[in-house]
């Protein structure tokens, strides 16, 4: 499945868009907050060099970086893949569905924003995104001390579906079966 070209959804005032390159150094630094916090929290989670800069400017050059933009400042970053995730293929457990799904990789969100329910907004979107897009699972894998992610799959109804590796690490995998 291809991408369309843009996809612009409007809620409460925030833009859903593709990243552009030139907004790489922002998104990196968003990135880089959400890092922080995860240190702070508690959380091993992207604590060995990962996401890193290359990593934004790769999802970004492929199509598979998006931001959620409010006054033309990003609030949030996802990258998305359709139908192309290799780890999900040796689950330790079993996905609820066996067709068409979106993975969400690399949520984060600016400090700017923090408390303001963008994380939870944001996956509405994406849910309406992949509806777009005629697909009608979301799958999200996420480290088994990220609580504040944790939270937000378990807020929106996630299924915990079993164990994924990631760079030699177990995850914690969820679907969600859109209507």
């Amino acid at each position: 499945m291809f991408f369309k070209e843009i996809i612009l959804e409007t809620i409460n005032q925030f833009y859903f868009r593709k990243a552009q390159i030139s907004e790489a150094e922002v998104i990196w630094k968003i990135l880089q907050q959400a890092i922080e916090r995860r240190r702070k929290d508690g959380s091993n989670q992207w604590q060995d060099g990962y996401p890193n800069q290359e990593v934004v400017k790769t999802d970004i050059s492929l199509g598979k970086g998006y931001v959620l933009e409010f006054e033309g400042k990003i609030a949030a970053y996802a990258a998305l893949v359709f139908n192309d995730e290799p780890a999900y293929d040796e689950i330790e457990g079993d996905w609820l569905t066996h067709g068409d799904y979106l993975v969400v990789h690399r949520v984060a969100v600016s400090d700017e924003y923090l408390g303001k329910g963008i994380a939870v907004g944001l996956f509405k979107i994406l849910e309406n995104f992949a509806r777009a897009h005629q697909v009608y699972s979301i799958k999200v894998d996420t480290n088994f001390d990220n609580l504040a992610m944790l939270h937000i799959l378990e807020k929106l109804h996630y299924q915990y579906c079993g164990e994924v590796y990631f760079r030699g690490s177990a995850r914690k995998a969820f679907e969600k079966v859109l209507q």
